[in-house]
């Protein structure tokens, strides 16, 4: 089969195309034949900086992938072959608390990722696809969909009638926008481009801010929402915007902060002046995944494809990650 590993090189370059053997599933493993894999700004980092974050041998890039069972192991009951599945972010990671067992699950990192012809999962760190969903748009949930969910809904607690901030128009923060229209929460959403921010308005968000004609965004967060700031802020900007947040979320509203892509230094004695709740979110177990799919399901949501890039370019699919110019989520099929 064809698997794509991190190997020698510096940055991109270090992504490379191999040849390896079809694996066979052991007992409570499963065997699955790969049709899509999302990916995320996690999978380019890991990429790019490989040996800052403890890889030092062939691995296989990405978190999120769908396809179909080919062959179940000894002891399989869950799956058939020629279901639709998708994986989860976190193969240990059932339900309850994180802990350091289960982060060490973690696809594309710390174990192989997806983009392979075929990869081997555990029997409960795969989820059928909801039925409306193909496999591209299933791709997308474990990570991005997964985390918006946790950010806005689970650890968020946002319900109908709460608002919340969403930075950007990445896969995370475009999730929430479509969750949160379905929860009748009012999403404010920031960007540097007017063409996205129109997009989102048709989308649902009720107020939008360009951050680059409206360096002091905060100011305009609180103004449209009379003074009092967002009940929630999934925090997923650049350096310097968490501080902005901390001014822009209510006095005892919640900051989900995602990911590594906010950076610079804060003085807590705002946090703590508000009583902020700062939490961070690293995805989310499976059984939340089960929930937020039958909300999905429930709702007929799409997830929002940018570009769909073919298996054999999936150098590409790095490079408009890289660009920060795409709307949703960025697509490596393998069909």
């Amino acid at each position: 089969m064809k698997a794509y590993v991190i190997s020698d090189g510096k940055g991109l370059d270090a992504l490379q195309l191999k040849s390896r053997d079809i694996p066979k599933p052991g007992p409570g493993e499963i065997l699955v034949k790969m049709k899509a894999s999302a990916i995320n700004y996690r999978d380019f980092l890991t990429i790019s900086y490989a040996s800052t974050r403890g890889i030092t041998e062939d691995r296989i890039p990405n978190s999120d992938g769908s396809g179909v069972v080919e062959e179940i192991g000894a002891g399989v009951s869950a799956f058939k072959s020629g279901d639709r599945v998708v994986g989860c972010f976190f193969q240990d990671w059932i339900a309850g608390s994180i802990t350091s067992k289960t982060m060490a699950s973690a696809l594309g990192g710390p174990i192989d990722g997806v983009l392979a012809e075929y990869v081997i999962f555990k029997e409960d760190g795969l989820l059928p696809i909801p039925a409306h969903l193909s496999f591209e748009e299933a791709s997308t949930l474990p990570c991005a969909g997964l985390t918006a969910w946790n950010c806005l809904i689970e650890k968020g607690g946002a319900t109908a009638g709460s608002s919340a901030l969403l930075l950007g128009t990445g896969g995370v923060s475009i999730f929430s926008l479509q969750m949160a229209k379905a929860c009748g929460i009012r999403a404010i959403v920031t960007s540097s481009s007017d063409e996205k921010l129109e997009r989102v308005k048709e989308m649902g968000a009720s107020d939008v801010i360009n951050y680059r004609t409206t360096p002091d965004w905060e100011n305009r967060v609180k103004e449209v929402t009379g003074g009092a700031g967002v009940d929630v802020v999934v925090e997923v900007g650049g350096a310097g915007t968490l501080e902005k947040s901390v001014e822009a979320v209510r006095i005892g509203g919640t900051i989900s902060l995602v990911g590594v892509l906010t950076g610079g230094t804060i003085d807590p004695t705002s946090i703590m002046r508000k009583s902020v709740c700062l939490q961070g979110i690293y995805v989310g177990p499976k059984a939340m995944f089960e929930r937020m799919n039958s909300a999905l399901v429930q709702n007929d949501i799409h997830p929002v494809i940018d570009q769909v890039v073919g298996f054999d370019e999936a150098r590409r699919a790095y490079d408009l990650m890289q660009s920060g110019k795409h709307f949703g989520k960025i697509v490596i099929s393998m069909s």
